[in-house]
């Protein structure tokens, strides 16, 4: 039977992102060489501002929630391992799966529900970076050193990371509504941007670094028969995650009723 993808809408989020505390996310060792920095952050090549991809952002929420689930570890992609339904009767009941997809070689995936966009440094951080006087265009630079467990002998080593107070932005996430079912899912986007915060975002985490929250949050979304007219669904937005969810149940209930609605066939 040929699949019939009929799409009733989507949720954006929108917000800015704080990094708490100094944010690497690598780049390509080219990329950067001054001062022969030995972990570089990638960079926008115009700009030469750093930013967020938005694979780093949705790769880390889907390893968050795989491990909330306690997904197996199934498939190779390149160096990491990820969860991937074996089968249709598993992928049915599986909302790491819909959100984040599916390979498509699979003949049993649907569409991915979740786009997550890169995100650039605003313009009011890149200037105070800028009258900071930072070790490197936008970004400082951490001393570490790491210790032989034998030997105890010491080697320094640096990295890159842009300071702690910096603000990207905006962030776009698209969720798209292809069923009732996408509508309950829609929480699950949200516990996967908490579990983010909880955790860390990029790399040397466990050393301290990658801290981030979720600012100025914005829900609205674009259903079918008047997608050109945006609905919100509060004017004013969500300070922080807790304040989002504090009003979850009220935010499922508008979008099933009056943010996008589904008329099942």
């Amino acid at each position: 039977m040929t699949q019939k993808a009929n799409l009733y809408g989507r949720v954006f989020i929108e917000c800015e992102i704080e990094a708490l505390t100094g944010l690497h996310i690598g780049g390509a060792e080219s990329s950067l060489s001054i001062g022969g920095v030995d972990n570089v952050v990638i960079r926008d090549p115009l700009s030469g501002r750093p930013y967020v991809p938005g694979s780093s952002l949705k790769g880390k929420m889907r390893s968050q929630m795989e491990k909330y689930h306690g997904l197996p570890q199934n498939r190779r992609i390149g160096q990491v391992t990820i969860h991937s339904c074996d089968d249709a009767k598993d992928y049915a009941g599986c909302v790491v799966c819909h959100i984040y997809g599916l390979p498509g070689e699979l003949d049993f995936s649907t569409s991915t529900r979740l786009v997550v966009r890169d995100v650039q440094l605003t313009d009011e951080s890149a200037e105070a970076l800028n009258k900071a006087k930072t070790d490197l265009p936008y970004s400082e630079v951490k001393w570490e050193v790491a210790i032989d467990r034998v030997t105890s002998a010491a080697t320094p080593r640096q990295m890159e990371r842009v300071p702690a107070g910096a603000v990207f932005g905006p962030a776009e996430m698209v969720y798209s509504i292809y069923d009732a079912a996408d509508l309950e899912r829609f929480a699950d986007v949200i516990d996967g941007m908490q579990l983010l915060e909880d955790d860390y975002l990029g790399g040397s985490g466990s050393r301290g670094s990658g801290k981030v929250a979720f600012r100025n949050i914005r829900v609205y979304t674009r259903a079918k028969g008047s997608y050109r007219k945006p609905r919100d669904f509060r004017e004013a937005p969500f300070q922080n995650l807790d304040e989002l969810a504090a009003q979850m149940d009220a935010l499922l209930v508008w979008l099933k009723k009056d943010g996008v609605p589904v008329q099942e066939r």
